[in-house]
């Protein structure tokens, strides 16, 4: 008997050993099966988000169309995002006027009538100072009294024949709207605005992303997209490469105003000639053989000024232009023949099975928050359809 209740006993604890194993096994199966449903999930999450490759030379102004998406259809800026913007707007003022003073030393040295680009003996001093300030990586915070320094020497005559000659020198485009507000950008308790962060200038390093839908994440007949910005200097596109397989389109921008400019890293070639080059090479990449192609052709606001001043024909790759009229017909005339370059140049760098790529050209300036907003809804709607077609549904 006492081995019979042994033999129970035994045989009771062995079934609830058994069902507890049961038990975590059933757990662990459970845990097994949510992971696999979520990462479906997520999977079939991505596969509904479109890849959007921003490319581009440096100083297109890639980075300040990412910053309008940012601003238009993502989050915008934080308080703390915005007073992060200090130091640089700070940089940028100290580093455009060292570049004019500088500039102006050299072009006295180089030009017949050196006279026009000497500063007066009170400004010489203030630019000797301020070009020290702005040979700094630690720029101190641009207080009043220094601001009125920059804005004499800004106003100096010399000065301002240098600015005039710009396409000579590396002089940001946020010169002139940074020396206009020098007063603001110099008070105590200072704040950058949003279009301050638009016009600040960092030089993109790596890779950057933003996930956004150009109609609201929250409607369902919106596309859902990831923008990729990636460094526009020689040096930095070595970076590209991985993020080429799988994209669904590659937005180029190209500044078209920068025909007679040189290059920062470079000065002995041309941005335009630069542009002109990448464009060609992105678009022979074997990974791109599918890729929709969006060319924005931006800085229009800069060009459609300087091209009534400055012929489009000091540039190699627009030698052939002849202009035909004056004012805004011939800003017409000359956007339509940089246009038609790209167009050009886009179908002889395709091979014929890739003619089939979607290709639209947009004409950008990307400082202009409605014109950007637009542009993306054009861009959301072109690739909708195309999705449409590839479906079978259109």
């Amino acid at each position: 008997m006492p081995a019979l209740c042994y033999l129970l006993e035994g045989m009771g604890s062995s079934c609830s050993r058994s069902h507890s194993v049961n038990e975590a096994n059933t757990e662990e199966n459970l845990k097994a099966v949510e992971i696999d449903r979520r990462i479906l999930q997520e999977t079939k999450a991505e596969q509904h988000i479109h890849r959007l490759l921003l490319l581009g030379a440096g100083e297109s102004g890639k980075s300040t169309i990412f910053k309008q998406i940012k601003l238009l259809f993502h989050t915008g800026f934080s308080e703390a995002e915005l007073r992060s913007y200090t130091s640089v707007v700070h940089a940028n003022v100290y580093q455009t006027i060292k570049i004019l003073y500088d500039g102006s030393k050299e072009l006295a040295q180089i030009e017949s009538d050196s006279s026009k680009y000497i500063a007066s003996p009170d400004n010489k001093e203030k630019g000797e100072r301020l070009s020290e300030l702005g040979s700094r990586l630690d720029h101190p915070f641009l207080t009043k009294e220094i601001a009125q320094d920059i804005k004499n020497l800004w106003q100096d005559a010399a000065i301002q024949e240098t600015f005039s000659h710009g396409n000579m020198l590396q002089i940001p485009d946020c010169a002139q709207y940074f020396m206009d507000n020098l007063d603001r950008l110099s008070q105590p308790d200072y704040v950058p605005t949003k279009e301050d962060v638009l016009y600040a200038r960092v030089r993109t390093s790596g890779v950057v992303e933003i996930q956004f839908s150009p109609v609201g994440e929250s409607k369902k007949s919106g596309e859902v997209y990831k923008l990729y910005d990636v460094g526009g200097q020689r040096n930095e596109r070595r970076k590209w490469i991985h993020l080429f397989e799988g994209v669904t389109a590659v937005i180029f921008c190209a500044a078209i105003s920068e025909y007679d400019q040189t290059l920062f890293e470079d000065e002995t070639k041309n941005r335009m000639m630069e542009t002109k080059e990448l464009f060609d090479w992105v678009l022979k990449q074997k990974c791109f053989e599918k890729t929709s192609f969006m060319l924005f052709l931006n800085k229009f606001d800069i060009f459609e000024k300087k091209v009534q001043k400055v012929p489009l024909s000091v540039c190699d790759w627009f030698k052939d232009y002849h202009p035909t009229t004056s004012g805004k017909q011939e800003v017409e005339h000359a956007y339509e023949f940089v246009k038609k370059k790209f167009e050009e140049l886009y179908f002889q760098s395709s091979k014929p099975d890739r003619v089939d790529r979607v290709f639209k050209i947009y004409r950008t300036t990307a400082l202009d928050q409605k014109l950007v907003k637009k542009t993306f809804k054009l861009v959301d709607e072109t690739l909708r359809r195309r999705n449409l077609m590839e479906a079978g549904l259109l």
